[in-house]
């Protein structure tokens, strides 16, 4: 059987050819890398890659297959979310032969099953470079017997404003039975990991739409989280909205992970900047101001807060080592605090998930007030 070919297109004019798995069809999307070696499952159903290619940089990619699919509705692990977030995924050699013993599939039949393309036959590393010095760009997956036309048509990419985010979240809220402890997770596309960190330490989560009407669930809330999801920052005013009108009333804490970070930051009157290529991956470096001591964390961002334009009340909390760019922020006065990587990993390390035990020690002391 030939195998068909796959152009991948960026927008600076470079082309870069390959040989097709999964779904057979053209899309478009930011081209970013991840550099994680592991964890393809968890890293392709994160809703922070919603509308982008991704790209893997570790060179062998679909050696330990895909678990089977899990019930609706359900937050069973490997998965982070309902499905395949991606665009399109290029690696540089994908592994059909799969040996695992929780595997019931292959990558490819996933990526069919979902209808998302993969290219495989790709230099990975030489384009893991020019995107580190020319930065994320606008990249087409044409397969062969399409054009670069039918790739740049608006069904082919995913809008990365409101829609996209109402997209990943919920169009309801959605209550997890735990403990006493009663926790809001604003999903603007937060990982499954998030809600299973708070579960598994005793707190009941209500998983709220981030275009709810927050201040009412806030009153039945000892604590808050604003999780991860893709994009722009400011494509979301009207929850950057929310959460600031929340700030000062809310005497509880407040707790942002990636994203929230962001929204956080915004909230408070701080700004946001886009990077260049982002932080992805299950390697970054991060040191805590206030102890100095050094963690390695799961990341998937691109954009990040400035330090510079905090207002005076708040102050950095994290510095990444890598490139000095911020990784977290603490209110002075407040019990409001978020960090820009991910404490719940999955895929990556778990040096920092003591922050969900002191998040929710903090939320159990204010609880009892």
């Amino acid at each position: 059987m030939t195998i068909p070919g796959v152009t991948l297109v960026l927008e600076d004019g470079t082309e870069m050819r390959g040989e097709a798995f999964g779904a057979c069809r053209p899309v478009a999307g930011e081209v970013v890398f991840n550099t994680g070696m592991t964890g393809y499952v968890e890293t392709l159903t994160d809703p922070s890659y919603k509308g982008q290619i991704l790209v893997m940089t570790y060179p062998l990619v679909g050696n330990y297959g895909v678990p089977a699919a899990r019930a609706p509705g359900s937050i069973e692990q490997p998965y982070e979310s309902s499905g395949i977030q991606v665009q399109g995924l290029v690696v540089q050699r994908y592994v059909d032969q799969h040996s695992h013993h929780a595997a019931s599939r292959s990558l490819d039949a996933w990526l069919r099953e979902d209808g998302i393309p993969g290219v495989h036959g790709i230099d990975t590393r030489t384009l893991t470079r020019r995107l580190r010095e020319h930065g994320t760009m606008r990249g087409w997956l044409v397969p062969d017997g399409s054009s670069l036309e039918e790739a740049r048509q608006p069904g082919a990419a995913v809008d990365m404003k409101s829609e996209v985010f109402r997209a990943v979240a919920p169009s309801e809220p959605i209550r997890y039975e735990g403990g006493d402890l009663r926790i809001l997770a604003v999903d603007v596309g937060i990982k499954d990991n998030i809600v299973r960190s708070l579960l598994t330490r005793g707190a009941t989560v209500t998983r709220a739409p981030w275009h709810a009407d927050l201040g009412w669930l806030a009153l039945e809330a000892d604590g808050i989280v604003i999780g991860n999801g893709p994009g722009d920052p400011k494509d979301l005013g009207p929850l950057v909205e929310q959460i600031r009108r929340l700030l000062g009333g809310f005497e509880k804490p407040i707790f942002g992970i990636c994203l929230g970070n962001q929204i956080l930051t915004l909230a408070a009157g701080g700004d946001t900047y886009k990077l260049p290529y982002g932080h992805r991956g299950v390697n970054q470096p991060v040191q805590d101001l206030l102890t100095r001591r050094c963690y390695i964390t799961s990341q998937n961002h691109g954009y990040a807060v400035q330090d510079a334009a905090l207002p005076p009340d708040w102050e950095p909390w994290f510095v990444n080592i890598n490139d000095g760019t911020n990784e977290g922020v603490r209110s002075r006065v407040r019990p409001y605090f978020s960090v820009q990587f991910h404490p719940e990993a999955h895929p990556g390390p778990t040096d920092t998930g003591f922050l969900f035990d002191d998040f929710l020690r903090l939320a159990g002391a204010t609880a009892r007030r």
